[in-house]
């Protein structure tokens, strides 16, 4: 079982930016795609960005350009760097893995308990 806790979540104003972390532990194998969604209120859950375990990345396009995501495969972490945030930003975003436990086991999907992120106008 793979286990995710995200933090960096807040509340700030327009322009401002956040540093959204996730921590994958438990019974990993290998960890292919991580990558953040959001769901704002109203909305359906979004994809925001995703990078490979190669490094290639993918972006949403609200996000091009003020978006930044990485991963540490050595400590299984992936960050989410936020710049020039905006009221649409405002969701909860939720770290996701598609990793496989064992070594025979198949490539299932993980998510994280969400952190609010917050943006006001």
């Amino acid at each position: 079982q793979v286990q995710l806790v995200a933090s960096g979540g807040g509340l700030l104003h327009t322009g401002g930016s956040l540093r959204l972390s996730c921590a994958a532990s438990g019974r990993i194998f290998n960890i292919n795609v991580m990558g953040w969604y959001r769901q704002a209120p109203g909305k359906q859950r979004e994809l925001v960005a995703t990078i490979s375990s190669s490094g290639v990345t993918n972006y949403a396009d609200s996000v091009k350009g003020r978006f930044t995501i990485s991963r540490d495969n050595a400590k299984n972490t992936v960050d989410l760097q936020m710049n020039s945030l905006k009221p649409e930003d405002t969701a909860v975003y939720y770290c996701n893995v598609r990793a496989r436990a064992t070594l025979i086991g198949t490539v299932n999907s993980y998510w994280g308990q969400g952190t609010q992120v917050t943006v006001s106008s």
